[in-house]
């Protein structure tokens, strides 16, 4: 289903884009959508239970490991709700060594995954509520583990087009 719906959205814009040239639209071309990241962002949606694009991401690097965290960007009790039940999920799979969840919204292994995986006893990941959201908070003493999880929140911040450091006054990149 998803597919055909893809594959849909994928004609109109075909077609919006031909009927354009048709009829004499200026020479510069018509943006494109970004259809991987318009994926992402569905398959985001199923796995969090939130609509990506009025939710905010953060993927911060600390010291010690860093944070995720995810809010909705207008006050939203059963959205904050949905997040807040995403973040304990993934916390404790995360704890196990399961990277599944960003595996499905990414469409691929996410890099870092697998030293945060074989290294998952030396890491902890504590889910905490925000006013619109929540975090999971992600520490370890572990220098691999570290830049590990570092690599892990700086697709994770490219992927989604997502903040990080610069968020934070007092924080350098």
């Amino acid at each position: 289903m998803r597919r055909w719906r893809a594959l849909s959205f994928h004609m109109v814009v075909l077609g919006s884009i031909l009927l354009g040239c048709s009829r004499g639209a200026p020479s510069t071309p018509a943006p494109v959508a970004d259809t991987s990241f318009v994926a992402m962002q569905e398959r985001g949606k199923a796995a969090m239970g939130v609509d990506q694009y009025t939710s905010s991401h953060l993927f911060e690097d600390l010291p010690d490991g860093g944070r995720i965290v995810l809010q909705r960007n207008a006050p939203d009790t059963v959205g904050t709700g949905a997040i807040r039940a995403h973040m304990a999920e993934i916390a404790t799979a995360f704890a196990r060594g399961d990277f599944d969840v960003p595996g499905f919204v990414h469409g691929q292994d996410v890099p870092g995954t697998s030293v945060m995986t074989a290294r998952r006893a030396e890491i902890r990941y504590e889910a905490d509520t925000l006013p619109r959201g929540g975090q999971v908070r992600i520490t370890t003493h572990d220098s691999a583990a570290v830049a590990a999880v570092h690599q892990f929140l700086a697709f994770q911040r490219s992927a989604h087009h997502a903040a990080g450091h610069e968020m934070h006054p007092g924080h350098s990149p």
